[in-house]
């Protein structure tokens, strides 16, 4: 063990270039661990990505707690350790038995901290999914790249918006397959550029077969969108005029994003979602008003009082009441921190991927400790009434 910790000390740091950890014991649970570097505000952290099944799980860890992490993986249900970290590579395999076999191999190269610093926020920039340098027509016309495929200044942070939703779907590709032809609807599209986004980075560059439809109330939009798609020859993608309470234009959907749909407009879009069984349901809300409306509770009198907490409280149960609405249809869910959309601050993504069995989370207990009674709520009364 204490060999391991050496090389741990030794194998984390701004050289790092990833971990794997493979290997398990048991073929039920997490089956890899992945670890990279990352500065966050300046700080050097360890991102660790588990894969479980078809889900991926990310947690950012400081140079401690990532050791302590590997130390129990290894000591734990892991046999096989590959690390890399400027040219010199760590193999640590274990065996049946326990023992632990420490290994070095290749020629370490040497580099300054500050340019070890530099270097990997210069390669955190490189991991964009949409690579600088590499032109794409709606990202052209939207005006965030250039001609020859740099990124406009003043747009950098739709550019990094844009890859960040890009991050959310590339973590729920493994429950796709790409013999299969993945249908997706986009709910209140508005100008698309994140559907574009999607349809791209999907069949363009990823290669799966998609079918995507947006839909959106306003038809100059539509027929804008519709005439970029013609445009690009994105021939599987198609924008209808309709809202999402009455869309009846399809009986099998396999993902449902919903991004800015307006209060309700999104229980609506969940609710339409799990009806039809999707795989994958992926939701920024916007303008929870409904709960701020409802909310009565003694215990919490005397903070409801201010108009300002009341309104952010309200705010964060009603997406809390949806993730776990969702969890007791069969959803694992999570609540992910987004990029602020164009108009609206709200920064909250909800992903859902179907899992394999319902949930009690205790949300009608919390509900009716709150007065609160969501539309999603009714929704699925009537549904399941």
């Amino acid at each position: 063990m204490e060999e391991l910790r050496m090389a741990l000390d030794l194998l984390l740091s701004e050289g790092l270039s990833e971990i794997i950890i493979s290997n398990p014991r048991q073929k039920e649970g997490t089956v890899k661990v992945k670890i990279r570097p990352v500065l966050l505000k300046e700080q050097l952290m360890f991102q660790v990505t588990r894969f479980r099944g078809k889900q991926v799980f990310h947690e950012n860890l400081d140079r401690e707690q990532a050791k302590e992490e590997i130390e129990a993986l290894l000591t734990g249900d892991f046999r096989q350790l590959e690390g890399e970290n400027r040219g010199k590579k760590l193999l640590v395999l274990v065996s049946k038995k326990g023992k632990m076999t420490v290994k070095w191999t290749g020629k370490q190269t040497k580099m300054q901290p500050a340019t070890a610093v530099q270097a990997l926020s210069h390669n955190r920039k490189k991991k964009y999914l949409l690579e600088e340098g590499i032109p794409v027509p709606f990202l052209v016309d939207l005006g965030v790249q250039t001609i020859d495929g740099r990124i406009v200044h003043a747009r950098y942070d739709k550019f990094r918006q844009i890859n960040r939703y890009l991050e959310f779907v590339e973590d729920i590709l493994p429950v796709f397959s790409k013999d299969e032809c993945i249908h997706i609807i986009d709910f209140g599209c508005g100008k698309s550029y994140l559907t574009f986004a999607l349809y791209y980075y999907l069949h363009e560059k990823k290669g799966y077969q998609i079918a995507i439809t947006g839909l959106d109330l306003k038809e100059d939009v539509i027929g804008h969108c519709s005439a970029l798609a013609e445009k690009y020859g994105y021939e599987a993608l198609h924008f209808e005029k309709g809202d999402i309470a009455g869309f009846t234009g399809a009986d099998h959907v396999d993902m449902v994003v919903t991004l800015h749909a307006c209060d309700t407009a999104t229980d609506y879009a969940l609710q339409k979602a799990v009806g039809w069984g999707a795989r994958v349901i992926l939701s920024v809300p916007c303008c929870q008003h409904e709960v701020n409306k409802q909310i009565r509770n003694e215990a919490l009198a005397p903070v409801l009082k201010y108009g300002l907490i009341r309104e952010r409280m309200s705010a964060l149960l009603t997406d809390a009441i949806r993730a776990d609405l969702l969890e007791e249809h069969g959803y694992d869910t999570q609540i992910l921190e987004f990029i602020d959309m164009e108009h609206t601050p709200k920064n909250i993504l909800i992903r859902a991927v179907k899992g394999r069995g319902k949930k009690d989370t205790g949300i009608q207990r919390l509900t009716e400790e709150l007065q609160v009674h969501t539309t999603l709520q009714k929704l699925f009364e009537q549904t399941e009434s």
